[in-house]
């Protein structure tokens, strides 16, 4: 998988979708005041983590799968259930992404792909390394200068130079990304249906082990209520169709599941919305790293924590409503 070649995702870093997250997580997040104007583009930075809602690629509804999720980082069959496990985000501190209305990039490729488990329940977890940048004004000439008729030849090597500028072999050298990011997901086999099951699929997972916290919020301690709307929007604004999100009887008969997932990048954005909110002044989020450890549900409380782990140093967390840790992560600070 790791030689699949993906196509690059071009965007254009306008404020409407970041303004339409504010507007959406307004009523979840204590005393946030949702913005009353759309700002028209300037050279304000990309919010932390606003970078999730842009460069999805814009395919046509019969190439996803029968799930509604893109093909590009599938292993393929048996391994048709997906789920996010998590990720890590570096953030430039010298070329922020702006939302400037200007063409930019993400160059995508699959660092890893590892098959784990014994047969008949292997998984398959695959690593996606995501590098988002501004285009040089050259190359957003040169793709303005394509007629209609251009050539796939010709359109391949217009993205193999932009890839070969921004792409590094080594994982940790940003180069001229403003934000690199890793994406873990897993894939696990379909699950077998069988009517006598409770929650509507045949393969019941044991009950899994609830995994306390370790430590006190001392930093912010915020539960929200996430209801359809919320999960509707978010999977909007990203431009994701992934069923388990949005369709009820889907999630109870082909996954398993009782509710709708509540999305791990929305938990994720989240946890990293409230722990900027209690940052000192002058101090940024320069690094984080985190997994999801177990679902959270929609219409089922969600409680989002964090505490200081030294200086510049944060872990943060969500409960699920039965007090167990579905996520974790751990943050690093810069000063600016």
């Amino acid at each position: 998988m790791q030689a699949r070649k993906i196509k690059p995702i071009f965007d254009d870093l306008t404020p409407l979708n970041s303004y339409r997250l504010d507007v959406s997580l307004a009523d979840f997040i204590p005393g946030a005041k949702p913005p009353e104007l759309l700002q028209p583009p300037s050279s304000t930075p990309l919010p932390i983590p606003h970078h999730l809602l842009y460069f999805e690629p814009t395919l046509p509804a019969p190439q996803l799968l029968p799930d509604g999720t893109n093909p590009a980082h599938s292993p393929g069959a048996p391994f048709h259930r997906r789920m996010w496990a998590g990720g890590s985000v570096t953030y430039s501190p010298t070329a922020p992404l702006l939302l400037n209305g200007a063409r930019a990039v993400c160059i995508e490729g699959i660092r890893s792909a590892t098959v784990k488990g014994l047969p008949p329940q292997e998984k398959v977890f695959v690593s996606i390394e995501r590098r988002l940048a501004p285009l040089l004004p050259a190359e957003t000439q040169a793709l303005a200068a394509l007629p209609p008729s251009a050539s796939d030849s010709t359109i391949a090597q217009i993205e193999d130079d932009i890839r070969g500028r921004i792409w590094r072999d080594d994982d940790t050298d940003l180069g001229p990304a403003g934000v690199l990011e890793r994406r873990n997901i897993v894939f696990l086999q379909e699950s077998k249906p069988a009517a006598s099951s409770p929650n509507g699929a045949g393969d019941t997972p044991p009950k899994p082990k609830i995994l306390k916290p370790n430590r006190e919020a001392t930093l912010f301690r915020h539960t929200i209520l996430p209801d359809s709307r919320l999960l509707f929007r978010f999977s909007a604004l990203t431009f994701n169709a992934h069923a388990i999100h949005l369709d009820p009887l889907f999630c109870r008969e082909q996954e398993g599941h009782r509710d709708l997932l509540f999305h791990g990048p929305l938990s994720f954005t989240f946890m990293m919305v409230l722990l900027r909110r209690s940052l000192k002044r002058g101090e940024e989020v320069g690094f984080v790293e985190y997994r999801n450890l177990a679902p959270l549900y929609c219409n089922e409380e969600v409680t989002f924590c964090g505490a200081e782990d030294g200086e510049g140093r944060y872990e943060v967390w969500a409960e699920g409503r039965d007090g167990g840790v579905k996520v974790k992560g751990s943050v690093r600070t810069r000063r600016e």
